[in-house]
């Protein structure tokens, strides 16, 4: 069984790792080497690096509809993909003899679309996934081979629900593919009445916004950590939140202001209680205690009592 492999960040690594050991991945497909740094570095894809490790040939086209043909040069009898970030078009989809099969961080037909890890964070879910599809047409909407939940922790982060469902995903994936290449399973239509979306994410929406709970914003900060990672401005500069955590508290404070600080870190008013930022990031500097912050140059940029933008 010949294999073609699509993806692109840490999240794919152990699903090519494992489909390498078990089949023959004649070819691999990711993203191009993106400048990185200050010095705008050019850095491949964990993909590519895991790609060239294994001896796989790799293929890096800026547009995939361009380099279809070399694609299907490799001849391979099924195209897998797991976070690539390009539309697939329809002749990559259906030339190979069983087609493409994605492996997509949710339970489809929810949170179908390009961030579905960060959106169960953001919006409070209790559980979410991963499904085996093939693809078709349509953003996620394929019919589905397979797939398996896991609750989310109240202290999830993107992070830590990237690694649990990668490791998900490669377990559900390699159980699913035999049955399907036996044609003893079955793929079960998606109901399209169901679905939701999780299109992804947008820069404006990184910067917080004070005015809404301190448990909307403390699902904003996980899912959006370690990037792109959420801030706000203030007249001193940009300041990054890390990591935070909501304090019940009945205050008579304009949301945004600043209540105080302590060793558990910086309390600001929101508009239902009070938002704690734990670790956060001066421009140009690294990721500090946000006490510790305090107790230096953030003694410039707050007073306690005033607002913080």
């Amino acid at each position: 069984m010949k294999i073609v492999f699509m993806g692109t960040p840490d999240f794919s690594v152990p699903i090519l790792n494992a489909l390498a050991k078990a089949y023959n991945v004649v070819g691999v497909v990711t993203q191009p080497d993106k400048p990185k740094g200050r010095k705008k570095t050019l850095t491949p894809s964990p993909v590519k690096i895991a790609a060239e490790s294994l001896g796989i040939k790799v293929l890096q086209p800026r547009k995939i509809k361009q380099h279809e043909e070399a694609i299907l040069a490799l001849n391979p009898d099924v195209i897998v993909t797991a976070a690539y970030g390009q539309i697939i078009g329809d002749k990559l989809l259906n030339v190979p003899t069983y087609g493409s099969v994605n492996v997509h961080a949710s339970l489809l037909p929810k949170l179908r679309g390009g961030a579905p890890i960060q959106r169960a964070i953001e919006r409070g879910h209790k559980e979410t996934g991963v499904t085996i599809m093939i693809m078709g047409k349509g953003m996620d909407t394929g019919p589905i081979l397979s797939k398996r939940s896991v609750e989310l922790t109240p202290y999830e982060t993107a992070e830590s629900l990237f690694a649990r469902l990668s490791l998900l995903g490669r377990d559900l994936l390699l159980q699913t593919l035999p049955s399907y290449f036996e044609g003893t399973l079955r793929p079960t239509p998606q109901n399209d009445g169901e679905a939701t979306y999780a299109y992804a994410i947008k820069r404006h929406e990184e910067k917080l916004d004070f005015s809404k709970e301190a448990l909307h914003l403390d699902r904003k900060i996980r899912a959006f950590y370690p990037e792109p990672n959420t801030y706000f401005d203030t007249p001193a500069g940009r300041l990054k939140v890390i990591e935070a955590f909501v304090r019940p508290k009945d205050f008579k404070a304009e949301p945004g202001t600043l209540l105080g600080f302590d060793k558990t870190g910086l309390v600001i008013a929101t508009k239902k209680d009070a938002l704690v930022l734990k670790t956060v990031q001066p421009t140009g500097k690294k990721p500090m205690d946000a006490f510790a912050f305090m107790n230096g140059v953030g003694r410039k940029w707050f007073k306690e009592g005033q607002k913080v933008l």
